[in-house]
């Protein structure tokens, strides 16, 4: 957690200097990055709000995201995580959407990607997306490695 910690103190100085917001949307990582974000003192003045949308029930419920929105998308894709950040941007009505989904082992998901594969996007100011595929089935590992990369492309796109 202490690597999480320092790239999110990075951040939070970057989003308070600007006064600027952020809502997280992330899967696999369970709420580890919406943690590191929250594990900063001054929280309150940048990080709105979050959800851990695991499944498709927490997809519609927490995103408002239908069935029908998700025709050619699969969950675990960059498609998929620019909409999740997209739609928590617009849901907290924050400057930035951070999302995460992927497959944390120690097996793959349905969809067919192999464990250690996580796709994040940001929205806001700046649009990134990126995929990270550790080659790993450590679930602990992958979780801490999917939530620092998710950070860590937020911090790049909070410099740029």
């Amino acid at each position: 957690m202490k690597d999480l910690v320092g790239v999110a103190e990075q951040i939070a100085a970057k989003l308070i200097a600007r006064k600027q917001t952020i809502a997280i949307a992330e899967s696999s990582t369970g709420g580890l990055i919406s943690a590191a974000l929250l594990s900063v003192p001054g929280a309150s003045a940048y990080f709105l709000g979050g959800a851990v949308v695991y499944t498709r029930d927490a997809r519609r419920l927490l995103m408002d995201i239908p069935d029908d929105a998700m025709k050619g998308i699969r969950s675990a894709s960059e498609p998929y995580a620019k909409l999740l950040a997209s739609q928590i941007r617009q849901r907290f009505a924050t400057d930035w959407g951070l999302s995460e989904t992927g497959a944390t082992g120690p097996t793959g998901n349905r969809y067919g990607d192999a464990a250690g594969h996580s796709c994040m996007a940001v929205a806001g100011p700046a649009q990134a997306v990126f995929t990270l595929e550790t080659g790993s089935g450590d679930r602990a590992a992958n979780m801490q490695a999917f939530a620092k990369t998710a950070l860590e492309l937020l911090l790049k796109n909070l410099a740029g």
